[in-house]
């Protein structure tokens, strides 16, 4: 008998589903503050739909993307738990529209902080995160179901990595 999508599981059923050991999700539960399973009496775990998609977001950041649990906690605390479930889910849009929610947030701070500063910055650099500012002769995106190349990998996770070096800029300016 299969589950509804909204009915909680147990972590027997999460760790089958995930293909992880019991004690991998209950380590994780000690390293992520995100995951938080309604515990039942004697400690049994029920973790909620939005749990499960969280730990896969989890799980693909540390196991496809080689991110430490400090990497990825770093992530969760700067983009939020949609942008690691949005990761987990191939969802590169979903992706996308958090990071330019965030960079529109950032760019306007910075704007603002510029202007009592030293004025307006001349120009604002070209972006390119997840096929955004690709001129047509690049080609589009790859549609769902494609896997990345191995060169799209490594320019994304650098641009990851310029990302997340400028959030740590701004944080030391304020």
């Amino acid at each position: 008998m299969d589950k509804s999508p909204d009915a909680f599981r147990t972590i027997s059923e999460v760790a089958e589903e995930l293909d992880l050991p019991q004690h991998v999700l209950r380590f994780w539960e000690t390293r992520f503050t995100q995951i938080k399973p309604m515990k039942r009496g004697g400690g049994r775990r029920y973790y909620r739909p939005q749990d499960v998609e969280l730990i896969k977001g989890i799980r693909h950041m540390l196991y496809d993307q080689g991110y430490t649990i400090k990497g990825v906690q770093k992530l969760l605390r700067e983009n939020g738990n949609q942008f690691v479930v949005a990761i987990g889910r191939g969802d590169m849009a979903a992706v996308e529209a958090i990071t330019q929610r965030k960079l529109a947030e950032s760019s306007t701070e910075k704007d603002s902080e510029e202007e009592m500063l030293v004025g307006k910055p001349k120009a604002k650099p070209s972006r390119r995160f997840f096929g955004l500012g690709r001129g047509e002769e690049e080609g589009a995106p790859p549609s769902e179901g494609q896997r990345l190349s191995q060169d799209n990998r490594a320019l994304l996770q650098e641009t990851l990595f310029d990302l997340l070096e400028c959030k740590r800029l701004l944080d030391q300016v304020r």
